[in-house]
């Protein structure tokens, strides 16, 4: 049998071949974007990894780079926690051994930082199956210039991939947003649970233990009771909150509690979902006509329902607009986890040494905290900026557009009543010219009334309009207002946990707790689209 060239298409030196002879030490790299119980990849990962070393005279001993549940789409191998250590420690081996090339990278830029890191260190990387078999990368020899090639050549075959995976799914779920009662799948609006649409694909229908505390949340704003009140009683009663819900819906383990808070109740009762319409970005999807499209067939409130609490709320809301007239970063993002109040800046001034911190503003609000929380302002900013881009960083700015409708009552009512101020005046007229005058200005009024009456009312409709932009990139132009802002419209909200022994050396992540709110869960579904296709691919 004749041996397969070391590089597809190269040739390769006797020298090369005799050093495959002696026994290298090699690291067995295994990448899952997505890990169930059903998952196969692992152990398939392994077998070929392993077969790949002992026709190469690789020896792989126990040395393994096993990083599940990582994307990389999303990570530099540099940042995956196991292969990332490995490659921190380069003396420790000769050549790193992958299942195939999507195992390693998927964007020109992550293979050329690992192929550089490969010559300087003098490495090898190894591709144990592929397009056309086997791939054997030798960086040993820094001016064999064919090995760089096929890095290229490949590494834009891996980011095209991705790129055709994410485009397929973006296109398929703005089509399905405008399929009526059809559901795109994703997390579920509080209230509503999927079930089987007719005819394939999933629909809408009520959650009858949410929907009862909604009604709970409803009968007690009736009551009088305030919002904080409300948040403060569901979770004494220890109510799911609607992310423990679905957790529990989908049978998962729920490891550390949610607790309710006024910001999560305003939202559920803000959200034209209850009503049946579908949302996009938090405004509703509309037809060609300008009408609602339908999320179900069974809505958990009538418009006049819906109408109603609305009033309700605005009869206890406290206007939340972001203040540019501070340099807090986190203004109206960062709260106290045990009041669920807003935390605000201290600036430590005429305290040497001391740095800014975020604290509880109960006192300011007149309100009792028995535990409030305090911590430096710094190290929030960070991990803020830090995971707001991780999570939203690389999705495309959109911004949606409201078209105007056209509604002829206000100025029918206008109209009519200047008429009726024009009636009471016939029969003052001496003159047979103030008479016709009066006349003629009458009969404007009323042909201006039949015109307006023909009128039909045109709703308005609102468009998503996409800017060609990243968050990555509009965050690093931004200054510290235009950042906030961007934290506020997306909904962007930390929650500060009590403090941990020796927490005020550096930011223990245990004791915050980040989340992206609604007003991107298009968003956020399509990248969860997007990965669960990946995730296909990986265990194909």
């Amino acid at each position: 049998m004749t041996a397969k060239p070391l590089v597809n298409g190269a040739r390769h030196s006797t020298r090369s071949h005799r050093r495959m002879n002696s026994s290298l030490r090699g690291v067995s790299c295994l990448r899952l974007s997505v890990l169930t119980d059903e998952t196969t990849s692992p152990e398939r990962q392994t077998a070929a990894n392993e077969g790949a070393a002992s026709a190469l005279n690789i020896d792989l001993a126990d040395r393994q780079a096993v990083d599940l549940g990582v994307s990389a789409s999303k990570t530099t191998p540099f940042e995956r926690p196991e292969l990332g250590a490995w490659l921190r420690k380069p003396d420790e081996y000769d050549a790193l051994v992958f299942w195939r090339f999507d195992r390693a990278i998927r964007s020109m830029d992550d293979m050329h930082e690992l192929a550089k890191w490969a010559r300087e260190n003098r490495k090898m990387i190894i591709f144990a199956e592929g397009p056309g078999g086997r791939l054997v990368l030798d960086f040993r020899n820094p001016l064999d210039p064919m090995a760089q090639l096929m890095v290229t050549l490949f590494a834009f075959a891996a980011q095209m991939e991705a790129h055709s995976i994410r485009e397929r799914v973006t296109g398929a779920q703005a089509a399905m947003r405008m399929m009526p009662l059809r559901w795109r799948g994703s997390r579920a609006p509080y209230g509503y649970m999927p079930a089987p649409l007719e005819g394939g694909g999933w629909t809408l229908v009520q959650d009858k233990k949410a929907v009862k505390v909604i009604e709970r949340i409803i009968l007690a704003l009736m009551r009088g009771e305030t919002v904080n009140a409300i948040a403060y009683a569901l979770n004494e009663d220890e109510v799911p909150s609607p992310a423990d819900h679905w957790a529990k819906y989908k049978g998962r383990e729920v490891e550390e509690v949610t607790r309710w808070n006024s910001t999560t109740i305003t939202r559920i009762l803000r959200s034209e979902i209850l009503i049946g319409w579908k949302l996009s970005g938090g405004n509703p999807v509309r037809d060609n006509e300008g009408a609602p499209v339908m999320a179900t067939r069974d809505p958990i409130l009538t418009r006049t329902e819906f109408d109603a609490v609305g009033t309700l709320l605005d009869k206890r809301s406290i206007t939340s607009s972001v203040r540019t007239d501070t340099n807090a970063l986190l203004f109206g993002v960062v709260f106290c986890s045990y009041c669920q109040g807003r935390m605000y800046l201290n600036r430590q001034e005429g305290k040497p040494g001391q740095r800014p911190t975020y604290r509880c503003g109960a006192s300011a609000r007149g309100e009792v905290c028995q535990h409030p929380m305090n911590i430096r302002a710094d190290w929030c900013d960070e991990y803020v900026t830090k995971e707001f881009l991780r999570i939203l960083g690389s999705l495309e700015i959109t911004y949606t557009r409201t078209v105007p409708g056209y509604d002829p009552q206000p100025e029918i009512d206008a109209t009519l009543a200047e008429y009726e101020e024009h009636q009471a005046q016939q029969g003052r007229q001496k003159s047979k010219a103030a008479a016709t005058a009066w006349q003629k200005r009458a009969d404007a009024l009323d042909a201006r009334l039949v015109e307006l009456e023909a009128r039909e009312k045109v709703e308005a409709r609102s468009e998503e309009v996409r800017t060609g932009r990243t968050y990555d990139e509009k965050w690093i132009k931004a200054e510290t207002a235009g950042r906030r802002k961007m934290l506020v419209d997306a909904g962007a909200r930390l929650d500060i946990l009590p403090g941990t022994p020796g927490g005020w050396r550096t930011l223990d992540e245990r004791r915050v707790r980040f989340e992206v709110l609604d007003p991107f869960h298009d968003g956020a579904a399509d990248m969860i689209a997007a990965a669960a296709a990946e995730a296909h691919l990986d265990n194909v």
